[in-house]
């Protein structure tokens, strides 16, 4: 019994040594494969997530682009700055009313002189005499020639001057013209093709202070002293603008008288010619012109001297301002 138990320690002792020897081949090494391919599995499964992870970057550049470009309005934007400047300047109130171009003279330059009219109520006899006028008006010159200046030989060939006046039915015309032929063989829309006085109004002066064309409300009319001659006491009254109105005058009083070298007309027009209701204070575009012929039996307009130097038939802002006093 006690041998049995002697050899069984034996055994025992033999097989613990024996799990120990170096040149026996380790039970461990079939596993080292098994840990070399799963940390290759593992590299390779690293290295198979890289392009996962890696569109995150090219995703930030476009972000940082649009930062940029929303940065970029803090720069001058040249269509953006255009359009409030546009709106500015189109804007009806940028540019005054009553502004006129600097090449044509304004209500205030001396270009375009002021002529004023006195309320004259029935202080006035249409009757050629300048008397009365004298008390109550001023007299202005005509002298600037505007038209035919080479044929005007002197200031005793052709020189003017006048008196306006006004009541609530009439406006008033008083003419004196130096002249050392009076010819006139003209009638109706031709009177100018002879001695004759011209008269311009602009009877909406504000709102036509810079148009330079003829409008509805603007008017030409003429006055004949007398055909052939004034002694022949058959005055004659033409409207010749505007054209839909054109044609003889009625109702307007015109009375001439002539001396040596000198002629004087006053005439009497209705308002109603000018389509006007007058009132104190109206301002009109004004002026007065005087035409020339020393060509007897002919029909011309040799030249023209106006109260307006720069006066031109077409142009309303070239025009002088009567002042209804």
């Amino acid at each position: 019994m006690y041998a049995r138990k002697i050899l069984a320690l034996i055994l025992l002792t033999v097989l613990t040594v024996g799990c120990n020897i170096p040149n026996r081949p380790q039970a461990v090494q079939p596993t080292q494969p098994q840990v070399q391919m799963t940390l290759t599995a593992i590299f390779k499964t690293a290295m198979a997530e890289i392009p996962t992870l890696a569109p995150p970057a090219p995703s930030a550049t476009p972000t940082r682009l649009v930062a940029t470009s929303t940065a970029a309005p803090q720069k001058p934007d040249p269509t953006n700055t255009a359009k409030p400047a546009s709106t500015a300047t189109s804007a009806p109130t940028a540019v005054p009313p009553t502004s006129a171009p600097t090449s044509k003279p304004s209500p205030t330059q001396p270009g375009r002189p002021e002529t004023a009219a006195p309320h004259v109520g029935s202080a006035l006899t249409i009757d050629g005499d300048w008397a009365e006028w004298k008390k109550i008006a001023r007299e202005y010159p005509a002298q600037y020639a505007v038209y035919g200046k080479g044929s005007r030989g002197s200031e005793d060939d052709l020189n003017a001057s006048y008196y306006v006046g006004w009541d609530a039915n009439f406006l008033y015309i008083a003419v004196k013209v130096r002249d050392d032929v009076y010819v006139q063989q003209a009638q109706g829309a031709n009177i100018y093709k002879g001695d004759s006085i011209e008269i311009l109004l602009d009877t909406d002066l504000e709102n036509d202070l810079t148009s330079d064309v003829l409008s509805g409300d603007d008017y030409q009319v003429g006055i004949s002293a007398g055909r052939p001659s004034i002694a022949d006491a058959n005055p004659e009254v033409y409207r010749w603008f505007p054209a839909g109105k054109a044609g003889s005058v009625s109702g307007a009083t015109v009375v001439a008288l002539q001396e040596s070298g000198v002629y004087r007309v006053e005439a009497a027009i209705p308002w109603s010619v000018f389509g006007v209701t007058p009132a104190k204070g109206m301002r009109l575009g004004f002026a007065i012109s005087v035409s020339d012929n020393d060509l007897p039996g002919e029909q011309v307009q040799q030249s023209m001297v106006s109260n307006v130097p720069v006066r031109r038939l077409t142009d309303p802002t070239t025009w002088g301002v009567l002042v209804l006093k």
